[in-house]
């Protein structure tokens, strides 16, 4: 069964650019029938909170995402245990005793040489007397992966064959001095643990494969397929940021966005799959795939969401949107059916409906009172339906002379207060006799 994994972490709300892996790996899991995973990395106690977890688990829902099982690292320490020793027990986990400020001496000493500042791997060499002489000090050790140095191969859905040469990167730090676990360790082992069969992520991961795979050969798991995908930006070109507070998948929600349109937007964007007003998520599924994940960057354009997000109000069914309507007090399909194709966000209704419901300020201009107050005159009695406002306006049309623009735009601005709006012959029908004859002069 193909087995994906979402891994964020909890340290703020999700923005656009987190919700794209979450939502490809839903894409994927869907189209082949297999198992979503949403995995809490809420190994860094320091920024981690349940509060954030739990929005995560919030916006996941709201974007119409529901994992078939949800795991926390901070739940399972003892699987990283159990696999550190036995790292260290193959040789593949070493301590090393260098304060930050020795590291740092030691990466610029090499950049000043003109080499590459990785690791010298200088722990290696430490005897046992050496070890305890930096533990009297008061020093704990942190822990580093001994890197084969090698060129690690694999197969990248998206981006083709890759290469990673861990040769020119330093052994990374998989635990902290303090004993906690960086991202690393808790990632690859989950993965083999939960038997994940494809790791579907951001192009800014791809040079962390290479580690990650001689781990898991290290630790016996099977390697999984991976993808990378292209990064999302915001307008300006610049990548999305928790600690830069991007705007999250809660303010969208809050502004009044349809999440279909966020999902589409999150997703489509840089990608040759045309962005449009699909009718699910499993529609999206069906038709993407990652043959159409365009290599460039991946630009988010708030006007294209507002664009595609009143797309897919217009085209919304009244019994979609009843419910919604029914907690602002607005209820009938004909009104909805009249008002919808003005909406950008669905909160727009609101105002929207007073066209209707009112009140309402008619404006009116000086020039325009001897035409308007021959329109309420003539104005034709009731029942009326579709075909009344075709009548009226021909009559004042015979009567004045008046056309076009001249004719339609005071007859709008005196019904509604305003230039825009929904046709008014459905409009009247809806308006009756007795509010038109209020609004008129």
């Amino acid at each position: 069964m193909t087995v994906v994994r979402w891994a964020p972490s909890p340290t703020g709300r999700i923005h656009l650019g987190n919700a794209r892996p979450a939502l490809l790996n839903w894409f994927f899991a869907r189209r082949n029938g297999g198992r979503y995973i949403l995995r809490m990395d809420d190994t860094d106690l320091a920024r981690s909170t349940r509060e954030f977890a739990d929005g995560i688990e919030v916006d996941l829902a709201w974007l119409g995402v529901t994992p078939d099982l949800l795991v926390r690292q901070s739940e399972r320490t003892a699987l990283y245990d159990a696999a550190r020793d036995q790292l260290i027990a193959s040789g593949r986990l070493y301590p090393a005793y260098e304060t930050e400020e020795e590291l740092d001496r030691k990466r610029a000493r090499a950049r000043l040489l003109g080499k590459p500042p990785i690791y010298d791997r200088a722990a290696l060499s430490l005897t046992d007397e050496q070890k305890a002489a930096y533990e009297v000090e008061g020093r704990k050790p942190h822990w580093r992966f001994k890197l084969d140095g090698r060129p690690v191969q694999f197969t990248d859905l998206i981006k083709g064959p890759q290469t990673v040469n861990t040769a020119s990167m330093s052994d990374p730090v998989l635990i902290r001095a303090d004993g906690s676990y960086l991202y690393t360790l808790p990632s690859v082992v989950d993965d083999i643990d939960l038997g994940v069969t494809h790791v579907i992520r951001g192009e800014d991961h791809v040079s962390n494969t290479g580690t990650q795979i001689e781990i898991i050969e290290a630790l016996g798991g099977t390697v999984p397929t991976f993808a990378h995908h292209n990064l999302l930006t915001d307008a300006a070109g610049q990548g999305f940021s928790k600690r830069l507070g991007s705007q999250s998948i809660s303010d969208f929600r809050n502004e009044g966005y349809e999440p279909l349109a966020v999902a589409i937007m999150a997703t489509l964007t840089g990608t040759s799959m045309p962005i449009e007003p699909y009718q699910s998520l499993d529609a999206i599924a069906e038709k993407l795939d990652f043959s159409m994940i365009s290599h460039g960057s991946a630009r988010f354009d708030p006007a294209e969401l507002d664009s595609l997000n009143a797309r897919l109000l217009h085209t919304m069914p009244y019994e979609e949107a009843f419910p919604r309507l029914s907690s602002m007090g607005l209820e009938g399909e004909a009104i909805w059916n009249l008002l919808r194709e003005n909406l950008v966000r669905f909160p727009d209704i609101a105002e929207w409906s007073k066209l209707v419901t009112g009140p309402i300020e008619p404006v009116i201009a000086p020039e325009d009172q001897e035409f308007l107050a021959l329109a309420k005159a003539i104005l034709p009695p009731e029942p009326w339906d579709e075909n009344t406002w075709g009548l009226w306006t021909n009559a004042l049309k015979g009567a004045t002379g008046r056309k076009g623009k001249a004719l339609f735009l005071p007859l709008r601005m005196a019904l509604t207060g305003r230039h825009d709006g929904p046709e008014l012959k459905s409009l009247l029908v809806l308006l009756g006799r007795k509010a038109c004859l209020d609004r008129l002069p």
